[in-house]
């Protein structure tokens, strides 16, 4: 059962993620794209914690948790150039 589980949700966010690059790379706009840059942040960190989950290895969860704080930082980096330059 939680093998399947696993599977599913391995299968749903990698289906995410290929939507997310699908805007990423079609965005009309700049804010579309950072928006889509920071969701694949999100997706690959939840995809890092079922493999973590899957496999048992604490190595993921310290590669996740760097991505979160590497997305979080840009994600702000970001506003803040914008809510200066005005856009």
């Amino acid at each position: 059962m939680l093998t399947t589980a696993i599977s599913i949700a391995m299968f749903m966010l990698a289906l995410a993620a290929a939507c997310a690059m699908l805007r990423l790379a079609l965005g009309p706009s700049v804010p579309d794209r950072v928006v889509a840059a920071d969701l694949l942040g999100t997706l690959s960190v939840g995809l890092l914690v079922v493999a973590a989950a899957a496999t048992g290895q604490r190595s993921f969860l310290d590669t996740a948790l760097i991505i979160a704080l590497i997305a979080f930082v840009s994600t702000i980096a970001y506003a803040r150039y914008i809510e200066r330059k005005g856009l």
